[in-house]
């Protein structure tokens, strides 16, 4: 099967009609765009606490979905714990990359 590149930005442009607008928070873009003058301490301290709270709102709605609230969907809570995950592997990536530089700094000749 062959994807010519018009059925594929066909398909695109259909997915993208689909996209609620304002499915994305707010809160994640004015987070982003507000970075300019932060010094790198509050950035990295706002990036783990942004983390922790989808952490903390999976286990949540996982307890919550345990206990048998009807309120919550196992779409939702799935989500949520995907959310969390990918969140914290990025968090996790970005540590390695940093002690990885500090290494090389550190093994530099003076």
């Amino acid at each position: 099967m062959q994807i010519g590149a018009n059925s594929l930005l066909q398909e695109m442009q259909s997915l993208s009609a689909e996209i609620k607008p304002g499915t994305i928070a707010p809160s994640m873009t004015q987070q982003i765009a507000n970075t300019s003058g932060s010094d790198f301490g509050q950035l990295l301290s706002q990036a783990v606490g942004s983390v922790n709270a989808l952490q903390a709102n999976s286990s949540q709605l996982q307890s919550r979905l345990d206990m048998g609230d009807t309120r919550v969907s196992l779409s939702d809570t799935v989500i949520a714990r995907e959310k969390a995950s990918v969140a914290f592997e990025a968090t996790v990536q970005v540590r390695n990359k940093l002690v990885e530089a500090y290494k090389e700094i550190m093994s530099m000749p003076v």
